[in-house]
């Protein structure tokens, strides 16, 4: 068996140094069971900042309510591993059904606690609640740290323009020459860059605690809505049953648009400039035979969609590009 290869991320140091940073605080406050302030910190580190303060809010929730099941149970009850089971058969489902389910294994250590020191006492009380502070605390702290995925969301960025204007120009060559030995890779490769860009751009919201979402997230968003109309026009493309005058019309305003495919959004350009190529496709005669009628109809269907694809991009504010001509 091929073993991986061996690396420490972001996430494993920010781990290894918030346990650290927990227990040392723990023992200089003097807290009991100070151990658990390193486990409460792994609990929390999460792979964003959002998730990171959603899971320490949960777990905070879910800590309360089992120093209160606790108090209920334990001192009204008995300490005893029977009322210890049944408290947690009870206490999961209400966890559940109050939404805060994961703070179950945190809360758990908590409970734990209570159970071994077998007497809910104020101190303890305070003890638990600084636990809680410290540990909780401590990976907010160090989950603050994010690593700027800019570049690598820009990158992604490029890679996609650059896979649309190759996939344009090959459409351009099948439009004028009626064949075309591509093989349609540049497609599968933009589909799944357009997956990993938006898991990537969503992450980066996920980072920005005030930020609903971000311009990169929106970017990858207008690109996956325009890869859907490219799957769509190309098989009218490909399987025109004869190459008639009008593909040359066609052909030309994809080559114009595959050589301007960026960020910025000049869409409006490109919409007028299509509305002269509808005007000069309606110039043209009339079909003379039921496959010129047929191959006329597949391409202003491309024209049709075309405008849904310019009218997508035109929606979309853009980012700010030095080049004066984007799609």
């Amino acid at each position: 068996m091929k073993l991986k290869r061996f690396s420490i991320g972001y996430r494993t140091m920010k781990t290894a140094a918030g346990v650290a940073i927990a227990i040392t605080l723990a023992q200089l406050l003097h807290l009991d069971y100070y151990v658990s302030a390193g486990i409460l910190t792994i609990l929390c580190i999460q792979p964003t900042k959002k998730k990171s303060i959603r899971a320490a809010f949960s777990r905070l929730v879910a800590s309360l309510i089992a120093i209160l099941y606790a108090f209920v149970f334990f001192e009204g009850i008995a300490y005893q591993p029977v009322v210890l089971g049944v408290m947690i058969l009870l206490f999961i489902p209400a966890l559940v059904s109050l939404g805060f389910s994961e703070g179950f294994v945190s809360s758990s250590v908590i409970l734990l606690h209570i159970y071994d020191s077998k007497n809910l006492t104020g101190d303890l009380f305070l003890n638990e609640l600084m636990l809680m502070g410290v540990g909780f605390g401590t990976a907010l702290l160090v989950n603050m740290y994010m690593p700027s995925i800019e570049r690598k969301l820009d990158d992604y960025r490029y890679d996609i323009e650059s896979l649309y204007s190759s996939i344009f120009q090959e459409m351009v060559v099948y439009l004028r020459r009626g064949e075309s030995a591509w093989s349609g890779k540049e497609l599968m490769e933009a589909e799944e860059l357009l997956k990993k860009a938006k898991a990537l751009a969503y992450q980066d919201v996920e980072n920005h605690v005030t930020r609903l979402e971000n311009k990169h997230y929106r970017y990858f968003d207008m690109r996956e809505q325009q890869f859907g109309i490219i799957e769509r026009i190309l098989p009218k493309i490909t399987a025109l049953p004869v190459i008639v005058n009008h593909a040359q019309l066609v052909a030309d305003f994809l080559e114009e648009l595959a050589n301007n495919v960026h960020s910025g959004n000049t869409a409006h350009r490109y919409i007028d400039e299509l509305d002269a190529v509808k005007a000069d496709f309606a110039a043209m005669p009339l079909p003379q035979s039921h496959e010129t009628f047929l191959a006329m109809a597949s391409l202003y269907q491309v024209i049709q969609e075309m405008e849904s694809y310019l009218e997508i991009k035109q929606s979309y504010k853009g980012f700010h590009n030095k080049k004066a001509a984007e799609v």
